[in-house]
């Protein structure tokens, strides 16, 4: 499952890449009137949500006590920087139309093994400023009912319960902001208007540069990992001092230091040691944490050798001084124009770090 997730996951990049270029080319319009709401067809019906194992910001929801109401379903993960980049429209798109009969209901399916500890997804909520009702599905029962693949993925549902359209990643916001209002109006809440919500997302939640992005997602774990370069390859599940080669190749990485190298993610052993990976982006992040709960890590993150300065990632200062407290998404990099090759490198001044992947934007 997790590779054929990965692989659509970077579908969802290239082909958002290819949607925004043509925008901007004017290839591609958006017409209020092209969508109506009688030529929807019907996909489905909403599965039970009974598979989730909790509920965050809600008592338990079900098939039955939504009919009436239009639903929003969003599989996510928190350290997915895909969906990430789909809140600040989530959260706009419930807050706008909750009172004219919209629910927005959040799957929470993990892709990492720490996802599935509730009080980290608990964390995420509090911290993403999430209000609408979370489904946890650390299972994959609701994913599984859904037939679902995708993160992120949202489930159009009429207020009769049918399933009426989908979107799988990231873009078309004002595409599904018009199927709710429509869907909304079928329901007989026609007095929403067609205003569509103005969003300006920062920091993580900013839309990727997609015209400049030629680094895909890359995780680390020798499960699914790409273009490894220290010499002599990774050992798997044991641990090594490893190096980095003289010189690395685009949107390959390296280590350096005594690490070990598992099935999902590389866990540092001792201190001082270094990831190095050579990108092309505006953006990068890493998914990493404390392999051991409640220690934190410093680390330093150098772009080109030298401190990021104006290129420093939200997480980070000027200096590329920063540290791991919690398992998360951790934006290291963003810089200005130009857009080149960077070599980047992150080095941990204590052990015990656990990485998972690298995304960009």
């Amino acid at each position: 499952m997790y590779e054929e997730i990965n692989q659509n996951r970077r579908r969802f990049l290239s082909t958002a890449a290819m949607t925004m270029a043509a925008t901007q080319l004017g290839l591609i319009g958006f017409a209020r009137t092209s969508i109506a709401a009688d030529r929807l067809p019907v996909e489905g019906k909403l599965p039970s949500l009974g598979g989730a194992s909790g509920w965050l910001n809600s008592q338990p929801l079900t098939a039955a006590s939504l009919r009436g109401k239009v639903v929003l379903v969003d599989f996510w993960t928190y350290s997915c920087i895909n969906w990430r980049r789909t809140l600040p429209y989530l959260r706009a798109w419930s807050e706008k139309y909750k009172d004219h009969g919209l629910v927005v209901v959040g799957a929470h399916t993990p892709e990492f093994g720490f996802e599935k500890n509730v009080d980290n997804v608990r964390w995420a909520v509090k911290d993403m400023k999430i209000e609408y009702p979370i489904a946890i599905d650390s299972d994959y029962a609701i994913w599984r009912a859904f037939n679902n693949e995708y993160w992120p993925a949202l489930y159009f549902v009429d207020a009769q319960g049918r399933i009426r359209h989908h979107q799988f990643g990231e873009g078309e916001y004002q595409e599904s902001e018009v199927i709710i209002q429509q869907l909304l109006a079928e329901a007989g809440n026609a007095a929403i208007g067609q205003e569509l919500v103005s969003v300006n997302p920062s920091g993580v939640e900013a839309a990727a540069d997609w015209g400049d992005l030629r680094s895909a997602e890359n995780y680390l774990g020798d499960e699914r990992t790409e273009n490894f370069a220290s010499p002599g390859g990774a050992h798997s599940n044991k641990s090594r001092i490893y190096a980095a080669p003289a010189r690395l190749g685009i949107n390959h990485w390296a280590l350096t230091g005594d690490w070990t190298v598992e099935k999902q993610s590389i866990v540092l052993n001792q201190a001082n040691g270094r990831i190095v990976y050579c990108f092309h982006a505006r953006d990068l992040h890493l998914v990493m944490g404390p392999a051991t709960r409640g220690t934190p890590v410093q680390f330093r993150v150098l772009i080109d050798g030298k401190p990021p300065a104006a290129a420093h990632g939200v997480d980070v200062d000027d200096q590329g001084c920063g540290t791991v407290i919690e398992p998360r998404l951790y934006q290291l990099i963003r810089q200005p124009e130009p857009i080149v090759d960077r070599q980047f490198e992150i080095e941990f001044t204590d052990a015990g770090v656990e990485a998972f992947s690298f995304t960009f934007g």
